[in-house]
């Protein structure tokens, strides 16, 4: 008796009797292959059902987080927390907060209910450009009108966070008014008071040019306070320059050249 012929096929190698049936089995595998990939990719993620409010408010505001530095791309070093309020001011707990901002930038959590003190708390991802970002928070009043709160972020560049490292490193303690755990300022010791790099009413004024000069050759330069130090032996030029890019980036005010604003329309 002669036993039936059996053609081998292997699953993934491909190994088949003969040319013809090679092809018939790959364009086969190719298809099937090609649908699941389409039928995967046109698969939605489903969105999580917001919570059901308990309370609506009439404002929401910020109540911390706003106008923090951070590289691009990371987290804030603080959460944003904002607050729902009633029309006399009062918290309302249960009310319906959602976040949003553009593409790359993150929250966690993007939606939630306010807690008894009438406070959310989400924690904030920037994006991956240098620039301000701004964060809309949202509820809703008792007539299911939204309530908008905007708050600004700044994400720093490559140049601007050295910058930053650099203002750590050196500039902190006298120009910044504010003592931390790390770092005890010296602010309040010096009888002429140091512009803080935020300040952009003064900072802004200034140029590049001459803000170079005075931190390479110290304030007498330009006829600046003596109690300005020169760095110019301390600081390379492109550490200057870094220095400075910070400087522009954080100014409140924004200076002309604090880079571009990414806003949800």
């Amino acid at each position: 008796m002669t036993r039936p012929r059996f053609i081998p096929v292997y699953v993934g190698t491909a190994a088949f009797g003969c040319p013809a049936e090679r092809s018939s089995a790959i364009v086969v595998a190719v298809a099937m292959l090609a649908s699941l990939l389409t039928t995967s990719c046109s698969r939605k993620p489903e969105s999580a059902p917001l919570p059901k409010p308990t309370a609506f408010g009439a404002a929401i505001v910020e109540s911390s987080g706003g106008k923090q530095f951070a590289q691009t791309g990371a987290l804030l070093p603080q959460p944003v927390v904002v607050q729902v309020n009633d029309a006399q001011g009062t918290a309302v707990a249960g009310a319906l907060v959602e976040f949003a901002a553009l593409p790359g930038v993150t929250f966690d959590p993007e939606t939630g209910l306010t807690d008894s003190s009438g406070q959310l708390t989400t924690i904030v991802s920037l994006g991956g450009m240098a620039g301000r970002y701004e964060l809309v928070a949202t509820t809703t009043d008792k007539s299911n009108k939204k309530v908008e709160l905007k708050i600004e972020e700044i994400a720093l560049g490559y140049q601007q966070a050295l910058g930053r490292h650099l203002n750590d490193q050196y500039c902190e303690r006298c120009h910044n008014p504010e003592s931390t755990v790390e770092r005890v300022s010296n602010y309040d010791n010096l009888e002429i008071k140091p512009h803080p790099f935020t300040e952009g009413d003064t900072l802004n004024k200034i140029s590049d040019a001459d803000l170079t000069a005075i931190i390479s050759h110290g304030g007498p330069a330009l006829n600046k306070s003596a109690l300005m130090p020169a760095w110019g032996n301390t600081l390379s030029k492109s550490d200057i320059q870094a220095l400075i890019s910070y400087i522009r980036a954080i100014s409140d005010p924004p200076s002309r050249s604090a880079g571009p604003v990414y806003a949800k329309d």
